[in-house]
């Protein structure tokens, strides 16, 4: 198992390269073995050009890159990490992502927690929402999100009279379009089909659905409709594996 704690914290006085052989020897790494391994993983993380200078010398998003090396360097099939981006620049968070997701490819398990709801989207598979320390919600992100599916059907020129079945059609210069909410995908389908036999151009189709971001705030609001911080005690677990 890979661990990597929210506010960790290494010597000041070791380079990058000591600390991760350092979590590959409490291992069990045979020295050879670590030292290869925590070269990898520096390079990985893209710290290799940085390994041999002192943690002490680091902003906070290289130590970031250099815990997860850490947490990476005994090969683990499970990591549980916690918040891994905090204080890394966006192309940092970036190929921390790459990482995350090459992991999740090769069948390892993540558990990521995290306030950074745009990087769970990216990463994760499953995800799990907790207030208070009760999970309120669990699933994909497709069934999270299920309830908030709307569709957009655009049209070259008006829409047919009996599109009013499916929803109110709105006309914007030259074409028309109509929005649905429904989380069916065989209503669309029906809708598209019945155009199509009227030789009616179909310009585009649109779904959207609200972000983990929105679902969140949703369900953090109280009864009198007001936002609870978010710092202040609901958390966000979100895990990954194939």
């Amino acid at each position: 198992m890979g661990y990597l704690p929210e506010h960790h914290r290494f010597p000041t006085y070791l380079t990058g390269r000591q600390c991760v052989e350092f979590f590959g020897a409490m291992g069990l790494m045979r020295r050879a073995a670590r030292r290869s391994r925590a070269a990898e993983m520096l390079e990985v993380v893209g710290m290799g050009s940085w390994g041999d200078r002192r943690v002490g010398t680091y902003s906070k998003g290289m130590q970031q890159r250099t815990g997860l090396a850490a947490a990476l360097v005994n090969d683990p099939q499970l990591v549980i990490l916690d918040e891994p981006t905090d204080g890394v620049d966006p192309v940092g968070r970036h190929e921390i992502r790459d990482v995350l997701i090459a992991m999740r490819n090769q069948g390892r398990t993540v558990f990521l927690n995290s306030h950074l709801l745009g990087e769970v989207e990216r990463v994760c598979d499953r995800v799990a929402i907790m207030l208070k320390g009760k999970v309120v919600r669990q699933g994909s992100l497709a069934e999270l999100t299920q309830e908030s599916c709307r569709w957009r059907v655009t049209v070259r020129g008006a829409l047919p009279a009996w599109s009013a079945e499916f929803g109110a059609a709105m006309i914007e210069r030259d074409r028309s379009f109509i929005e649905f909410k429904s989380d069916d995908e065989s209503l669309v389908q029906h809708l598209i089909d019945r155009l199509r036999a009227e030789s009616i151009a179909i310009i585009g189709v649109t779904e959207t659905r609200e972000s983990l971001e929105d679902l969140f705030i949703r369900l953090v609001r109280d009864g009198d409709g007001r936002a609870h911080a978010v710092g202040a005690g609901p958390s966000l677990r979100a895990g990954g594996s194939q």
